[in-house]
């Protein structure tokens, strides 16, 4: 089965109907869960959509809601993380938690949605 990897800016964008990304990711996310597509969010970009929600004291909602939509958050492994480093180390401008979202989704053979134009584009580099 096919994996979908999703960063927190389509996690961000699925969970605020005020985002200016949120009608792209229900269509694509629903598109990729009618496709029979494993949804998966690294560990990481799971806690970075967590900040506002922890903030509101409403993590538990958006805990709910996350799994209600079918995705699952794929654990920070020491193979991700050492693929991660080697991302990050060789990408001058990728962050940290964009590594770790490129690296899980490289590791997992999976595709990845992001909104971040960088990120994107570093990944494009990947994909073939």
């Amino acid at each position: 089965m096919a994996a979908l990897i999703l960063d927190a800016s389509v996690l961000i964008g699925l969970l605020d109907v005020a985002d200016s990304h949120h009608d792209s990711a229900v269509d694509e996310v629903e598109a990729a869960d009618q496709a029979d597509t494993r949804l998966l969010t690294p560990a990481s970009a799971y806690s970075e959509a967590l900040v506002s929600f922890a903030r509101a004291g409403r993590v538990a909602d958006a805990r709910e809601a996350i799994a209600a939509m079918g995705i699952s958050v794929e654990p920070l492994t020491a193979a991700i993380a050492e693929l991660a480093a080697e991302l990050r180390s060789s990408h001058e401008r990728l962050r940290l938690p964009d590594a770790i979202v490129l690296a899980t989704a490289l590791y997992l053979s999976a595709r990845l949605l992001t909104y971040d134009d960088q990120l994107s584009g570093i990944a494009a580099k990947f994909s073939d």
